[in-house]
């Protein structure tokens, strides 16, 4: 079910976790343990990982949103997310569901509830600042890392009173799968220079993992990764493997409290 989990005890009251594609409910293509294409997948099935993955976490809520590849940060409150909001993590996707907040990162105070970004080949990144007891979570693919959803995510905690963020970068496709074409790949390394990488065979690619590290790396933020390469790994989701087949991991960070 996870491709690593870090307990709160051990973590200085945070919890972080990065699910794998494994473990769940979903059938076909999705892989059993799917988190994501809720309009497609059954949504009894995916109501079923997210009760799963809850219980493994040891959480009383998931918070989750409607990531479109933005720069846009939430803040995940009683007001924005209520804990009894209808249709729950999976929103607006099943019947009577409130619609999920349209957003590519959220940050939080609020105890015993897991933000979850949900992947199949960008970049998830966590961060946390336990003392101040704050969390956040990005969605960082192509479009969002350099429009700066990454600056707009640690700036969003240190309005909530983040001071010392450290970060964890889950699986992602790497530089050497992620190829594109040559003037995508420089228009992105133009922002964010990191990114600029070539495939096995010697072709454009970017690397958005070593974008997200020397971005963070730059606000003062130390980083862990953690997993593999998503197209690579066959325990992973991956929509350049797997096309529009391909189910969506999950990645979580929690404040201990409140379950």
């Amino acid at each position: 079910m996870f491709v690593a989990a870090f307990e709160p005890s051990a973590n200085s009251g945070v919890g972080v976790a990065f699910t794998d594609r494994l473990g769940g409910v979903s059938s076909g293509s999705y892989g059993p343990l799917n988190l994501g294409r809720a309009h497609e997948d059954d949504s009894s099935d995916l109501a079923t990982n997210f009760a799963l993955v809850r219980r493994a976490l040891g959480v009383s809520h998931i918070a989750t949103i409607s990531q479109v590849h933005s720069a846009d940060v939430v803040v995940i409150d009683e007001q924005t997310f209520p804990r009894d909001r209808p249709g729950g993590e999976l929103g607006g996707s099943v019947r009577d569901g409130q619609d999920l907040p349209v957003a590519d990162a959220m940050v939080t105070r609020l105890p015993g509830v897991a933000l979850c970004i949900r992947i199949a080949d960008c970049v998830p990144v966590l961060l946390a600042d336990p003392a101040a007891r704050v969390v956040g979570a990005a969605h960082a693919g192509r479009v969002g890392l350099a429009a700066g959803v990454l600056d707009a995510t640690v700036e969003a905690m240190r309005e909530l009173g983040a001071r010392r963020i450290t970060a964890w970068v889950g699986p992602h496709v790497c530089g050497r799968c992620y190829e594109v074409p040559r003037a995508m790949a420089d228009e992105v390394a133009a922002l964010v220079p990191e990114t600029r990488s070539t495939t096995r065979h010697g072709t454009p690619a970017l690397d958005l993992g070593a974008g997200c590290e020397a971005q963070l790396g730059r606000a003062g933020i130390p980083v862990t990764r953690v997993g593999g390469c998503t197209m690579e790994d066959p325990t992973l989701h991956s929509h350049r493997r797997d096309g529009v087949g391909s189910g969506r991991l999950g990645a979580f960070v929690w404040l201990a409290g409140g379950a």
